[in-house]
């Protein structure tokens, strides 16, 4: 599936894909409108919904509540360089759901593609095209 990136104006940047278009903007602070989350923003919620995914399907495969589950995510900077060195997951569930699915949902959570995508760490491949030519 093809992503493909135009750029409406400002500090915009969208992505169309699967026929969907994900707006993206900087904040004010660094020169943009602040209208949408930047694409940073964008990658770092990419994780907690996948993340949820697993967790909800988890639940729902088994008929466990899923009203008032939450899951924060907390991201760890190396305060020198700024540089994201952690994420940490917090799984809030209600207290009807008991004990013993709590590993196996914490396993379905580490199956989030994304995490993967990430620890793999995939080669990236970039070139210029001229385009007409």
């Amino acid at each position: 599936m093809d992503l493909t990136v135009s750029f409406p104006g400002g500090k915009k940047v969208d992505a169309e894909i699967g026929g969907f278009v994900v707006r993206t903007d900087q904040p004010v602070s660094q020169g943009g409108e602040g209208s949408s989350p930047s694409p940073f923003v964008y990658c770092l919620a990419a994780m907690g919904t996948c993340a949820g995914i697993y967790v909800l399907s988890y639940l729902q495969a088994r008929d466990l509540p899923t009203e008032g589950v939450r899951l924060v995510q907390r991201h760890h900077a190396d305060p020198q360089s700024g540089k994201l060195t952690k994420i940490s997951l917090k799984i809030l569930l209600p207290p009807e759901i008991p004990e013993k699915h709590f590993k196996p949902i914490i396993r379905s959570a580490e199956k989030c593609a994304v995490k993967k995508l990430i620890e793999e760490r995939p080669d990236f491949d970039m070139a210029i095209e001229v385009a007409g030519s």
